[in-house]
């Protein structure tokens, strides 16, 4: 009798533990919602397959935090920030999401961040890349994951420089990325002693850039800066070949390209072009092993959005286990002190201004006869140290407040 009121008590304090801990996470669940474009130019970069990445890190988690469900949910903002500022304050007000990441679209992150910060609720940005982010519209609890133009930057722009890539012209998205791209991979041209000739920009989701690229080709520049993504990259590469550009020996730089858009174009289009990527399948064993996970559930290659995803989630799940409670402020403590080590970073630190710095690397993509496998397409060339992609903007412009 006695044993078996020992086991009962036993049991009731675990309970009790149990319910108290679980007690830690608000409305008994923690919700993660990922918002990017699941329909336009950007959906093949981040889209669904976003979505999947985020979901592997909560299974590869456990399902679970602090004893409660993690759940995903997730949007389609259009690349439109009226959109996704509605969407968030939704969510945030009456859907109880804790936290929102991907945000694909600078635009698009800028406002969700400033949403953010209003509300004090966590954002992970891993599909967008001014370096606004973390400089003059930075936030305590917002952080920046996968890369900034900055990065770009310094590895594709710096590489191109140094190897007689002396003379810029840009064809230019219109709004805050391509903007912050094109200012940031500028810097680094004169830096190194090149020039800049001028510039055009066009509206997202162009599909005739022929009056722009007269004008690079009148410019006189021998680099084509293509300071756009996705959709708008490939279709500029496709109507540059067919200009003749590159074949009167003007090179095209493919500031923000990533494995899906290369995919996308096919080799023959995409050969030797330079770009910069902070992770790539075929890299590692370890690399390998998620990039086939992902394939099954995708049908396709993960980028370093994708991937970087994966980490957000990852790495925001460790915090709230490690905090004891998903509230935001010692979460986001957390986020800025943990080390980030997984698949997607290794030695990965988190700079106060919510950069997250960790390697990058410069690679070209290979000649169609070079290819082995269907998704075998780069080389890399070479390792660009977080430090040098990231640091030297560090803090620029940031004041944080709450």
């Amino acid at each position: 009798m006695r044993d078996l009121k020992k086991v009962l008590f036993a049991l009731s304090c675990s309970v009790l533990a149990q319910s108290a801990y679980a007690q830690q996470a608000s409305d008994g669940v923690v919700k993660i919602g990922i918002l990017n474009d699941q329909s336009g130019v950007y959906a093949d970069f981040g889209g669904k397959s976003s979505v999947e990445a985020a979901r592997m890190a909560i299974q590869d988690f456990g399902g679970k935090v602090l004893g409660v469900p993690v759940e995903i949910v997730s949007a389609d903002h259009q690349n439109k920030p009226d959109v996704a500022s509605s969407i968030a304050r939704q969510w945030y007000d009456t859907d109880k999401v804790d936290a929102i990441m991907e945000l694909t679209t600078s635009s698009v992150a800028l406002a969700v961040q400033g949403i953010s910060k209003e509300k004090k609720k966590i954002n992970i940005v891993t599909g967008a890349a001014t370096t606004d982010l973390t400089g003059k519209q930075c936030s305590p609890y917002g952080f920046h994951w996968a890369y900034d133009t900055h990065a770009l930057a310094v590895g594709t722009g710096g590489a191109l420089v140094e190897n007689g890539g002396n003379k810029w012209f840009f064809l230019t998205a219109d709004y805050a990325f391509g903007y912050s791209l094109e200012d940031e991979t500028s810097k680094v041209v004169k830096a190194k002693g090149g020039q800049v000739l001028g510039s055009v920009r066009h509206p997202l989701g162009a599909n005739d850039f022929s009056s722009f690229l007269l004008q690079a080709q009148s410019s006189g520049a021998n680099v084509v800066g293509l300071a756009n993504a996705g959709l708008d990259t490939a279709n500029a590469i496709k109507q540059a070949g067919e200009f003749g550009l590159t074949q009167g020996g003007t090179r095209l730089a493919a500031l923000l390209f990533t494995l899906a858009e290369v995919k996308g174009l096919g080799l023959k289009a995409a050969q030797g072009l330079t770009l910069t990527e902070g992770w790539y399948w075929d890299q590692s064993d370890e690399n390998r092993t998620f990039a086939k996970r992902f394939m099954e559930k995708t049908g396709r290659m993960p980028n370093m959005i994708h991937t970087g995803t994966y980490s957000a989630v990852l790495q925001y799940l460790k915090a709230v286990q490690k905090a004891g409670t998903d509230a935001t402020e010692p979460v986001a403590k957390l986020l800025h002190e943990m080390p980030v080590e997984d698949v997607f970073a290794k030695k990965g630190k988190v700079l106060p201004n919510g950069r997250m710095v960790y390697d990058m690397y410069l690679f070209q993509v290979k000649k169609p006869d070079e290819s082995k496998s269907d998704w075998d397409m780069f080389k890399q060339l070479a390792k660009v140290p977080g430090d040098e992609a990231f640091l030297t903007f560090a803090q620029s412009g940031c004041q944080l407040t709450q």
